[in-house]
């Protein structure tokens, strides 16, 4: 039990450390582009409002947040949040962003699959999540016992199939975020919004920011996966 612990931690940590660089990497592309300023002078409010009006989308608002890389789009309000350095800033980054929350926008109003996908599952996902590995730990220590053995397998496994919503959701997540760079990224080109320098940054923005769900997506199913070899390695 505790070398499959200590198995776990090191997995953990592992993916952290990628996670972590991968952030740091999205900050400093974010920041770099920060500074290659619009030429036609847009914020990304600007942009934002733009792109919803020219999607026929007139019930989404767009508003300012706090924070940093707190970007998001809210289905249940119909508000596109942007942080204040994207929301008041003309830049190539700020495009990208507010772009592309605006691309999860159209794929709310358009009925994109992968996005109603992932809403039905945020609710089984939240309850879920927080409580699988606890199940999956006290599984493993009831099959350890000779007594509730057999119970302890049902237990691990129904932690592990909690496990699996999680991990679901991390991969419905990918196609989601893509899709929605990929919107953003062929309207500012159909619309000449941006110079061919100004794309690139937007372009370059927006694939360090996949690769952070790329990362959460691998890391769940490496989760997922070491703790069904646990499970599945303990029976008899």
């Amino acid at each position: 039990m505790f070398s499959g612990q200590m198995g776990y931690f090191i997995l953990i940590g592992a993916i952290g450390l990628i996670s972590s660089l991968v952030s740091g990497k999205l900050k400093s592309k974010f920041a770099f582009y920060s500074k290659v300023h619009l030429r036609n002078g847009m914020t990304g409010a600007e942009i934002a409002r733009k792109m919803l009006a020219d999607n026929g989308i007139r019930d989404v608002e767009v508003i300012s947040v706090k924070g940093q890389l707190t970007d998001h789009y809210n289905p249940t309000n119909k508000t596109v949040n942007l942080s204040e350095v994207v929301y008041g800033h003309a830049n190539a980054a700020a495009a990208a962003v507010a772009a592309h929350e605006v691309g999860h926008a159209v794929q709310h109003a358009t009925a994109y699959s992968y996005l109603t996908m992932r809403s039905k599952l945020v609710p089984v996902v939240q309850v879920t999540s927080k409580m699988s590995q606890w199940v999956i730990m006290g599984g493993l220590v009831l099959m350890a016992s000779q007594a509730m053995g057999a119970a302890g397998q049902y237990v691990a496994i129904a932690g592990l199939v909690m496990m699996g919503f999680a991990t679901l959701f991390s991969f419905v997540t990918l196609p989601v975020e893509y899709d929605a760079s990929n919107r953003a990224l062929a309207w500012l080109k159909a619309k000449n919004m941006v110079t061919p320098e100004e794309y690139k940054g937007s372009e370059d923005a927006l694939k360090w920011a996949a690769r952070t769900y790329l990362v959460a997506a691998i890391g769940a199913l490496a989760s997922l996966l070491y703790w069904a070899m646990q499970i599945l390695g303990r029976r008899d």
